[in-house]
């Protein structure tokens, strides 16, 4: 022993008394893991001093007697099955619940008065350190330790198996309850539902515990009763494994992934439940049972770890509703991309009106609440016209196009795979080029015709000389503008949430068979009509929802900003070649002279690539995360493209 460890032992040793109090046995019970943890925090140092601990309790028999009374008296008074069963898992299958829970055990502390094994192992075992230095524990401790527990070697001296099947029991009775729950089942194909599987998994839970007990059984009858078990509840999880076939028809919310991963995590559990059950080695595969408890316990705890865990796949199915509208941005011919140059022109003539516009709310003089609130409503206005005209705004494809690209990643195992894959990287990049140069190509020259409508009309510019040197300042290149453009590129990525957010909102609710059918909307506006804006609708929603948010956010973000001290500003790299084109119209001929404007100049193209890189670099990466793309074929990728773009520059401006 080491003579460090020897008087705290002793302490612990003297301390042990069964008759003490519901919450003293326990803090005896978290004071002697502490001990065997140390602080040094080495798992094999653990194994070391759980082995002192066995040998001290050995050499003193009255130690020895004192520790198999009290361990009678914890298995009497604390009800392990909750431990096994609902362990790891929210009391309610829901996401909020369970997020509410998990903060308050981040702000509230837990009590070792308790009966509740669940709650008790919490405090027992609270981090991943436990998990590792009881892996290390091999048969012959595992044995000793059992062995200095209980009296005798009999498997079940403490009614391990009863508890093992009741917890099977609870968990198959949850797993039958989800299955039932219309939520999912209404989710299910037709083919699993009508197999009926959760139906008779009482009988067979049941069928099972009455054999396994049976002092006459045979072994072959047991066998093929966990047969009977182990396939029903495959298939089972074959029927919740085909609702994920249908989220795209159905909708998808968090709370119901939360209850799919819930589910999952039940199956696992059955199956470690069922293992330990019929392990020869009992003791051994109750450890590991404790340990993978550990792990639990760790990932409980996390707020972090549940977010991440069960936001996975929403993301995924909101990138594919993305992707599906992605695919219309993409050209892949010649006449794709003639006909993208024409869109993005289109939308570069409304975005210069849009410009217009924005400077005569600036004239108005309005507070800044109201100045944002107004040109929120006219860049959304705007945005919605470009969408419902089918021309196209440059800086929205990136955040479309990305998830439509990583959807092409799920098939990185064939051949030509990562060729494809930079075929499409190559078709991107010339449809987004094409994009900008159309609209920013269409953008100068309205603005500039718009200016002289104007000055005809009212013998004044669209803008000040004061403030044409304004809009000189703000975009010059020696400002924070390229900072300004990188948020920018930000906030069009979280308008393709919100796009996706929205079609799968729609989609969720089964709004589309609502407009079309509904009585009171059928009366109001007639079947055939009814039946268009439910299709208009459902054509149109991502657009609407992704225009909308971003010009909200275009508007409102810099008068919010600056009254919370902040001062964000946003770039959008059409609107301020529009401002731009306005500032030297209203500056005349002199402004060919002034290098404020050539710096200028130069920033619009960088503005342009910070709005396009850094949506597309957000999208692509939870388009990726989604999809489960290992970094190991990311960098399979960024080399293949890399090959293409020293062998062929050329493909990725101009259409072949």
């Amino acid at each position: 022993m080491n003579a460090n460890t020897l008087p705290a032992l002793a302490t612990l040793l003297a301390r042990l008394e069964p008759n003490a109090s519901l919450a003293d046995r326990h803090i005896w019970l978290i004071d002697l893991l502490q001990w065997v943890r140390g602080d040094s925090r080495s798992a094999p140092a653990a194994a070391l001093r759980l082995q002192q601990f066995m040998d001290a309790v050995e050499a003193q028999p009255a130690v020895h007697n004192r520790l198999q009374a009290w361990w009678r008296t914890l298995l009497q008074t604390v009800d392990v099955t909750p431990l096994l069963a609902d362990f790891g898992f929210a009391p309610r299958t829901a996401f909020i619940s369970e997020l509410t829970e998990r903060i308050r055990g981040k702000l509230l502390p837990g009590t070792p008065e308790t009966t509740d094994a669940a709650e008790l192992f919490s405090l027992l075992m609270p981090s991943r350190f436990d998990a590792q230095w009881l892996a290390l524990l091999d048969e012959t401790h595992i044995n000793r330790l059992t062995a200095l527990l209980t009296e005798r070697t009999d498997s079940d001296e403490w009614g391990w198996q009863h508890k093992l099947l009741d917890a099977l029991t609870y968990c198959t009775a949850h797993i039958r309850a989800n299955g039932f729950a219309p939520e999912l089942r209404l989710r299910m194909s037709d083919e699993e539902k009508n197999a009926r599987p959760f139906h008779a998994l009482p009988a067979d839970v049941e069928d099972l515990r009455r054999i396994f007990f049976d002092p006459l059984r045979d072994a072959n009858e047991l066998q093929a009763a966990v047969a009977r078990y182990r396939e029903r509840m495959e298939a089972c999880r074959s029927a919740i494994n085909s609702i994920y076939a249908h989220l795209d028809q159905h909708g998808i919310s968090m709370g119901m992934v939360f209850r799919l991963r819930q589910l999952r995590e039940r199956f696992l559990r059955v199956r470690e439940l069922l293992d330990c059950l019929l392990s020869p080695k009992p003791a051994v595969a109750t450890v590991k049972l404790l340990a993978r408890l550990a792990l639990v316990a760790e990932d409980r705890k996390s707020i972090r770890a549940l977010i991440a865990a069960n936001s996975t796949l929403l993301a995924a199915k909101m990138a594919e509703r993305s992707a599906e509208t992605g695919e219309h941005y993409i050209a892949r011919s010649r006449a794709d991309y003639r006909d993208m140059l024409l869109k993005a022109m289109g939308g570069g003539a409304i975005t210069a009106v849009t410009t217009a516009l924005k400077f005569a709310i600036v004239a108005l003089g309005l507070s800044a609440f109201w100045m944002g609130m107004s040109a929120s409503l006219m860049y959304a206005a705007s945005f919605i016209v470009i969408q419902l005209l089918h021309f196209t705004l440059a800086t929205k494809q990136p955040a479309m196009t990305a998830p439509a690209m990583a959807a092409k990643l799920k098939e990185l195992d064939t051949s030509d795979a990562i060729s494809a894959f930079v075929d499409e990287v190559t078709y991107l990049v010339r449809s987004q080029s094409a994009s900008v140069f159309g609209n920013v190509l269409m953008v100068v020259p309205v603005v500039v015709l718009i200016n002289c409508l104007i000055v005809l009309v009212s013998d004044q510019p669209m803008i000040s000389h004061a403030e044409a040197q304004h809009v000189l300042h703000n975009l010059s290149l020696w400002g924070p503008t390229l900072l300004w453009a990188a948020f920018t590129g930000g906030l069009l990525f979280v308008a393709s949430l919100m796009a996706g957010w929205a079609e799968n909102w729609f989609v969720l609710n089964r709004l589309e068979s609502a407009m079309r059918y509904n009585p009171r909307i059928t009366a109001a506006l007639g079947n055939a009509r009814a039946d268009r804006w439910a299709s208009f609708v459902r054509d149109n929603i991502s657009g609407l929802a992704s225009n909308i948010a971003l010009g909200f956010m275009l508007g409102m973000i810099p008068p919010i900003t600056d009254f919370l001290g902040l001062q964000l500003d946003v770039r959008h790299v059409t609107l301020s070649a529009g401002q731009l084109a306005a500032a030297g119209s209203a500056l005349g001929m002199e402004v060919w002279r002034l290098p404020a404007f050539w710096w200028c100049v130069a920033t619009i193209p960088l503005i342009g690539l910070l709005n396009l890189g850094v949506s597309f670099y957000c999208a692509f990466r939870l388009a990726a995360q989604a999809h489960s793309v290992s970094n190991t074929d990311r960098k399979r990728i960024r080399a293949a493209i890399w090959l293409r773009l020293r062998q062929r520059p050329g493909s990725f401006f101009t259409a072949g």
